[in-house]
């Protein structure tokens, strides 16, 4: 995610806030037990609206007599339209989506509108058209901020903001969908068994300390010993640069390294891209645009990088943690939180390059 999403990102928050401390001489905070059916009933509906491309559904989530509440929604369609055409394109079906929601905090305004601040650990599941037997799971972590108002005992959606990860590509009218679908269907799953021990590490790693996006079994945590980055320009480099040392076990340096604060070979996606490629650690498989390198995704393996490019820099970085049932790569990541996700989703449109970086453990 680029730096400047997060600074549009943390001038809202603060905006945010401004609003709700301006109202808050009589709000306070509200009972979880409360809260939770009502955002809980929302996310799910959502998510069936999800599977069954129901737009109607998800409209009747929002106040569409609001500015806020418009776009809001508008945002969420086209979600549900490109979740749509990446399927097509992939040959994949979505036979599930859920979500385990954690509430961090909620507050009545004095205009009765309810505000929650929370954690959502999304699941997808999807099988390839032709083999539906054939389940992959894949995790994504969102983080939301989301005022509701109360009209004729329903709550509506006034204003939404979260994490999303597909507001990098929304589009995929540069793809040869039938070409590309037909040489995805022709793969297989590689062989895998015989990793190398330090590959092995990274997945570890990776899985359990990807955030929002991880099982839950360890709190939805980033691994405590390193700063969050999130909020001061993203945190991709800074996991992945902890995939590699933590679980890779690749040995700091005087330009990598993490010693309180990160240099910008560790944190940096663009210092992290220039620093594997030209210290040796890692070399560049390809780069270019989605058809370009499609097929030598195939030759990714865990703990390999995926860095993508947006109008000429490199704004995020990702760790390939696994394949699907058809040998499609899969990367975990830090910003938009990602466990086991396809490389490409959320980043199809002709405006993205990709680099794909075999590291040398």
């Amino acid at each position: 995610m680029s730096f400047k999403r997060f600074a549009r990102f943390i001038l809202f928050i603060l905006l945010f806030s401004i609003v709700l401390n301006i109202t808050a001489f009589s709000e306070g905070s509200i009972e979880e037990s409360y809260v939770f059916p009502i955002v809980e009933n929302i996310i799910k509906t959502k998510n069936k609206a999800f599977i069954a491309q129901d737009e109607e559904a998800v409209k009747a989530l929002y106040d569409m007599t609001r500015t806020s509440g418009k776009w809001a929604c508008e945002h969420e369609i086209k979600r549900i339209r490109y979740l749509k055409n990446w399927s097509d394109k992939q040959g994949v079906v979505f036979t599930d989506i859920n979500s385990n929601l954690v509430i961090r905090w909620t507050r009545m305004k004095d205009n009765g509108n309810m505000v929650a601040n929370m954690l959502a650990s999304t699941s997808y599941y999807y099988a390839y058209e032709d083999r539906p037997e054939d389940i992959t799971l894949m995790r994504i972590g969102t983080y939301h901020l989301v005022e509701m108002t109360q009209k004729d005992g329903k709550w509506s959606i006034v204003r939404e903001w979260y994490t999303d990860p597909f507001a990098d590509s929304l589009e995929l009218d540069n793809l040869k969908m039938e070409q590309n679908k037909k040489f995805i269907l022709s793969n297989e799953a590689r062989d895998f068994s015989n990793l190398n021990p330090r590959r092995l590490g990274v997945i570890e790693y990776a899985d359990r300390y990807c955030g929002a996006a991880a099982s839950g079994e360890h709190g939805y945590s980033y691994n405590p010993k390193y700063k969050n980055y999130n909020s001061i320009g993203g945190d991709c480099a800074n996991f992945a640069s902890q995939c590699m040392h933590e679980g890779g076990k690749l040995r700091k340096n005087s330009v990598w390294n993490y010693d309180k604060e990160g240099s910008m070979a560790w944190l940096s996606a663009r210092g992290l891209y220039s620093y594997i490629v030209s210290s040796g650690r890692g070399s560049l498989i390809v780069s270019g645009n989605y058809n370009t390198v499609l097929k030598l995704s195939y030759k990714l393996l865990p703990g390999d990088i995926v860095a993508y490019e947006k109008n000429g820099k490199i704004a995020h970085i990702s760790v390939v943690t696994g394949q699907d049932s058809r040998g499609y790569a899969l990367v975990n990541c830090h910003n938009t939180d990602r466990y086991r996700v396809p490389w490409d989703l959320g980043w199809s449109n002709k405006k993205i390059k990709f680099h794909f970086i075999r590291v040398h453990y």
